[in-house]
């Protein structure tokens, strides 16, 4: 008699593939690896979205750190730039701050000069 079993089968297969290199029985159990599988995509689904807050929180201290180095505090810097009508986001303020601090310097003294207005 056939056993109809292959969808199950490529399944099981898919999972153990999926869970290679975990450590223990996590990687050579189905019931451990399935339950394993599915902590790491619930776990890789929250991890995208907290890289966001995380990468947007470590633009802001090299920022802050920049402007201290100025003698100007982030938000009066940033509120600065906003009179000023520079749109730069973080991310590029902070890759001028790391790479090009004198290009910085001269935003700050941008910043400076539109809060004195």
């Amino acid at each position: 008699m056939r056993v109809k079993g292959g969808n199950k089968h490529a399944y099981r297969k898919k999972v153990l593939k999926f869970t290679k290199g975990f450590f223990g029985s996590k990687h050579t159990l189905y019931r451990t690896a399935n339950e394993a599988m599915i902590k790491a995509l619930a776990y890789s689904y929250v991890g995208r979205r907290l890289r966001k807050r995380d990468f947007r929180k470590l633009w802001i201290v090299r920022i802050n750190a920049a402007c201290r180095n100025n003698d100007i505090s982030y938000s009066r810097f940033m509120n600065g730039l906003k009179l000023a009508n520079i749109n730069l986001n973080r991310k590029v303020l902070s890759e001028i701050a790391i790479n090009d601090p004198k290009a910085f310097t001269d935003l700050v003294e941008t910043s400076k000069k539109a809060l004195a207005k």
